[in-house]
């Protein structure tokens, strides 16, 4: 079944106690509510972390998801532990969104997209932070997020038209979301393959443009170090009232790809940054995981769509792959994703990763 679906099961009731990853569960619930028509009720939101509740961030979802829809919610409010949502029908069309100064841009339209492509499209203008120091970033978002959607018949146009650095902000993207095309009958990436490519880009806004070079060598170099080779390239990037540079490093393989990113901070040296972006690179080789660990919980979304049919009717409509890490997020999907949808998620210790119709 494709499209948002009014006749839903009833209230769903989440507990936020239950996984350090509060902001990994509100999203997805925001999401699921949209796409299947089913409130939920959160509490315990962020209990154990400082400060607890909502954050400015989080709201942000909460306001975008209210926006492309006549939903409405309770509590929310920064510092609240928890919130109602009551979702109303998606309305396709072009919005504007101000995510706030240094908010995360790509997790608000990974929010968003979803229930906006399964209602026929839309355009999302998103206004904040879109190189952020934690989440993920534009490039990861555009580079490989977007692709893996691909998989699944998920498609949306991207444009950055300015940088927005963390703590700053002020950068804007435009997303125009392209209408569902027929779905896989199902997705097998149990494991990466040869590695193919190893490409090392670094953008700088707002800063003297050699420190790019700086970063890309210092990446470069040790990446050499672990036998990995790459070639790089440095791009300026316009901004408004923000300043920073980020390496992002994506690592194409046989069957997959992945990305790995690093993000200036003040003070820090432009060799320690591109040195840290290429860790993780090697940290993720050394690892059994078909996909990085950031992917394989974001992966979850779309295959259990695939497996619940609302990307369309397909048998078996299942997804496997193997992840590098199994995190606290990729746990609070899998927790949110079985109490929305009829899926079932089956993890093992390796990172191996199965979702079918239950």
């Amino acid at each position: 079944m494709t499209g948002t679906d009014r006749s839903g099961e009833g209230l769903v009731l989440l507990d936020g106690s239950e996984s350090e990853a509060g902001g990994q569960i509100l999203r997805s619930a925001l999401a699921l509510s949209l796409i299947t028509g089913r409130p939920f009720h959160l509490t315990h939101l962020r209990e154990h972390q400082e400060p607890p509740g909502l954050r400015p961030h989080h709201l942000a979802c909460v306001r975008g998801a209210e926006a492309i829809s006549a939903s409405t919610s309770e509590e929310a409010l920064v510092g609240s532990p928890e919130l109602r949502f009551t979702p109303g029908p998606v309305r396709p069309g072009d919005y504007i969104l101000e995510v706030g100064t240094a908010g995360g841009t790509p997790l608000v339209f990974q929010c968003l997209f979803f229930p906006l492509a399964l209602m026929g499209g839309g355009t999302l203008t998103l206004r904040g932070g879109t190189h952020v120091a934690h989440g993920p970033s534009y490039p990861y978002l555009s580079s490989v997020w977007l692709p893996a959607m691909h998989a699944y018949g998920l498609n949306a146009l991207l444009s950055l038209t300015h940088a927005g650095f963390y703590p700053e902000g002020g950068g804007e993207f435009q997303a125009q979301v392209l209408p569902p095309e027929p779905p896989p009958v199902l997705v097998d990436l149990p494991a990466r393959g040869t590695l193919h490519d190893i490409s090392v880009s670094t953008y700088v806004g707002g800063l003297p443009f050699a420190l790019a070079d700086r970063q890309s060598r210092a990446a470069e170099a040790a990446l050499r170090e672990r036998g990995l080779y790459c070639h790089t390239k440095n791009r300026p990037l316009p901004v408004t009232r923000s300043a920073g540079s980020v390496t992002f490093i994506l690592a194409q393989f046989e069957n997959t790809f992945a990305g790995f990113g690093a993000l200036g901070e003040r003070g820090q040296a432009p060799e320690d940054v591109g040195r840290e972006a290429a860790e993780r690179v090697t940290r993720f080789m050394e690892s059994g995981g078909a996909i990085d660990e950031h992917l394989g919980d974001q992966l979850l979304l779309p295959a259990a769509l695939l497996a619940a049919g609302r990307l369309g009717p397909v048998s078996p409509g299942t997804t496997r792959y193997t992840t590098a890490q199994v995190t606290e997020h990729l746990k609070a999907q899998v927790c949110v994703i079985e109490r929305f949808l009829p899926v079932r998620v089956e993890v093992d210790v390796g990172g191996g990763v199965l979702v079918r119709p239950a």
